[in-house]
């Protein structure tokens, strides 16, 4: 029993893997409802995690130096975290979209068990995604949610994780066309597929794979994306296939040695700032706009444009690369950042237990998490108080005067 239960065990974790690059075939991805379908993305945890630490011992062996940063990388996870909390609450709204579309306008039924039906919707997906990418980086408010993933200076596994909490709720629109014919059940499976996908081309351990160069996105075409030379803005929005680039013109091969990050870095960590500060900058610059016109282009030209630019703004206005840009990284004791990973791996095993769960009831999950948590804010305040480190935030002082009046 026990052979036969780890060889089931040993089966589905083959299958997770091969998940990860969009190698599980048809007849072993496709099922008749959405119910049916697994759930790809959390049970990769455990692979994500395995292929950051190869990552980090490939980059030690091949450059004598680790492949990102704590602070970064903590930043980034955070990011994560925060992208699918919601998924606590809410099934994915491109799911609910899609479904409704499906249940009361679709045109006919392809069969969810045919191949030719898996791979007219994998390059659905794509495509769909690829025009999603590529509007988020050419309208101002669609590029303040998605600027989140590219804020990183680092570019690893980590990166991969940076998502925007915003996004979902506007890339579900270019996904409605094909339920008017492709059932939920097979949408649902490659919607996780080219997800996943794109998890292991965030890194520079990998340099050049030949041929597949033409055809898929490749760990290369990716870093171009994400770099904010010149000649990489706006380059390379394609998901897993990189010939939507090539077909529409937006293909660049990397050339110079690309430095990564916004053309204006925000040098911060904070995760809810870096969320959020873009979208009070639309605000402020809104308001500070003379014209309707000009007001609206605020909002829904590129993030470059200015009154009397073109759309998408000016190529001479990209500040130059010198390639000796240094990464925004404070100076932080050894100790703080031993607590910050042991803070994290904390959070991180509640995370995973909660979307195990899926509840949103604490107790739960974990019957002495609430008692774990208020001893661990008691020392943390504690710390906070005795002066061991002090936070940007005045209203962690605040919270801390609240809980000594009560």
């Amino acid at each position: 029993m026990d052979g036969e239960a780890g060889g089931r065990r040993a089966t589905t974790q083959g299958q997770q893997l091969r998940a990860l690059f969009y190698v599980l075939p048809p007849g072993e991805s496709s099922f008749r409802t959405v119910e049916e379908v697994p759930d790809y993305v959390e049970k990769s945890i455990p692979f994500f995690i395995a292929f950051i630490a190869l990552e980090f011992a490939v980059s030690w062996v091949q450059k004598r130096k680790l492949s990102g940063r704590i602070n970064d990388g903590v930043c980034s996870l955070s990011l994560g975290i925060l992208s699918r909390l919601p998924d606590v609450l809410f099934r994915s709204v491109d799911l609910i979209s899609y479904i409704y579309i499906w249940n009361n306008y679709r045109l006919f039924e392809l069969p969810w068990d045919s191949p030719w039906t898996w791979y007219l919707t994998f390059l659905g997906v794509d495509f769909a995604y690829y025009c999603f990418h590529r509007i988020s980086h050419e309208v101002n408010i669609l590029w303040a949610a998605h600027q989140v993933h590219h804020s990183s200076e680092d570019y690893n596994l980590f990166t991969a994780l940076r998502q925007s909490v915003l996004q979902r709720y506007t890339s579900w629109i270019f996904n409605l066309p094909m339920a008017l014919f492709i059932p939920p059940s097979v949408f649902a499976v490659h919607l996780q597929f080219n997800l996943l996908y794109q998890f292991w081309i965030h890194t520079e351990v990998v340099t050049n794979l030949g041929p597949l160069e033409w055809i898929l996105n490749t760990p290369s075409h990716h870093r171009v994306h994400h770099g904010r030379n010149p000649y990489c803005i706006d380059k390379n929005y394609g998901g897993t296939l990189i010939i939507w680039d090539r077909i529409f013109g937006t293909f660049e091969a990397e050339d110079a040695k690309v430095i990564y990050g916004l053309t204006h870095p925000v040098n911060s960590f904070d995760p809810i700032m870096l969320q959020l500060r873009p979208l009070a900058h639309i605000w402020n610059t809104y308001w500070a706009t003379l014209g309707f016109c000009n007001k609206l282009s605020v909002i829904f030209k590129g993030p470059g444009w200015g009154p009397g630019k073109p759309r998408l703004g000016l190529p001479e206005e990209i500040p130059v690369i010198t390639g000796k840009e240094v990464p925004f990284n404070p100076s932080v004791p050894v100790y703080l950042n031993c607590y910050a990973v042991v803070h994290f791996a904390v959070i991180m095993d509640l995370y995973t237990e909660l979307l195990a769960s899926v509840t949103v009831k604490l107790p739960i999950s974990r019957p002495n998490a609430g008692i774990l948590e208020i001893i661990r804010c008691l020392v943390f305040m504690g710390m906070y108080k005795l002066g061991y480190f002090r936070s940007q935030f005045s209203s962690l002082g605040c919270a801390y005067e609240v809980r000594r009046l009560l």
